[in-house]
């Protein structure tokens, strides 16, 4: 069995930059869709990102500073998030950066209301209250909702508002429909950290999605959110709604293939176990961009070209 090593305390691990998938790619997505449809604005394009950043910044904070408050951060599990319970990090500090990424996220969001009206505080309202009350208010984690939460947050609203403040149209089948094989990965990571924490969440009484399965059936429910979105882009291309040159984002079953072969393990071996989660970044991460890739491949690279 692989041996897995402990991560070092501090504001890095705190942010957790690596996450940034779940902010990026959607906001990429949205972009890809309003550039093609010609009213692409570079500089809010960049807000819009700066803001999906300091949102999942802002969970990340609140996510530590939650789940220790609430007990189910402690020295038996510090490997976990350390930042905390080993002192490096003051919670009144994780607390005030996490409230601090939402307030400048409200800044970015007043430009927004300048620019595109009052109707973006549909999406903003919603992004604030996905990435503060994760494990802080509501704490809608514990109650089983972070999986839907992060499925529909964003998954779905992320690109329909990047491109609703790109273009000023509040909805948008081709956002939609092109959002959903990502929104499935992005929701895998997440389940891969609620199966990577298995059996600590069970002690502990973490009412996440997973715990209220099988470990079995965490599992499955882990391999069908990564699985789905091919199919799904399959489907897209075929019926039209999607353009041929999205296809690129298929080179990643390379690594799907890895991601399945290591769940087998992940049971018994915690190397496998912990690998759960940086093997579905970078499925999500490679995917994501890709099918970005392909979509403006074909739009907006070919026809120049032929």
């Amino acid at each position: 069995m692989g041996e897995v090593k402990p991560v070092k305390a501090g504001w890095y691990n705190a942010f957790r930059p690596w996450t940034l998938h779940g902010a990026i790619v959607p906001v990429l997505l949205g972009g890809a869709v309003a550039y093609h449809s010609g009213e692409f604005r570079p500089l809010l394009f960049l807000l819009v990102l700066a803001g999906g950043i300091l949102l999942q910044s802002a969970a990340n904070l609140l996510n530590t500073y939650g789940d220790f408050k609430n007990g189910f951060d402690t020295v038996e599990n510090e490997t976990r998030s350390p930042e905390l319970v080993t002192g490096v990090l003051r919670p009144k500090s994780v607390l005030k950066m996490g409230l601090a990424c939402l307030g400048i996220t409200c800044l970015i969001g007043l430009v927004f209301i300048w620019q595109v009206g009052w109707e973006i505080l549909i999406y903003g309202l919603l992004g604030l209250a996905g990435a503060g009350l994760y494990t802080v208010g509501t704490s809608y984690k514990y109650l089983g909702l972070g999986q839907p939460s992060v499925f529909f947050m964003m998954g779905i609203l992320m690109p329909l508002g990047t491109y609703y403040v790109m273009t000023g149209d509040l909805f948008s089948w081709e956002v939609l429909l092109l959002s959903l094989p990502n929104a499935f990965m992005i929701t895998a990571v997440l389940a891969g950290n609620e199966m990577r924490d298995y059996e600590e969440d069970r002690r502990m009484g973490v009412g996440t999605l997973s715990q209220r399965l099988s470990y079995e059936g965490g599992m499955r429910l882990y391999l069908f959110e990564n699985i789905v979105a091919f199919p799904i882009l399959l489907i897209l291309i075929v019926a039209g709604h999607a353009p041929a040159c999205t296809a690129l984002a298929f080179l990643t079953l390379y690594d799907l293939n890895i991601l399945i072969r290591n769940s087998r393990n992940a049971k018994e071996d915690k190397k496998a176990g912990f690998m759960l989660v940086p093997n579905a970044f970078k499925l999500n991460w490679h995917f994501g961009v890709l099918m970005v890739a392909g979509y403006l491949l074909q739009y907006e690279l070919l026809p120049m070209v032929m």
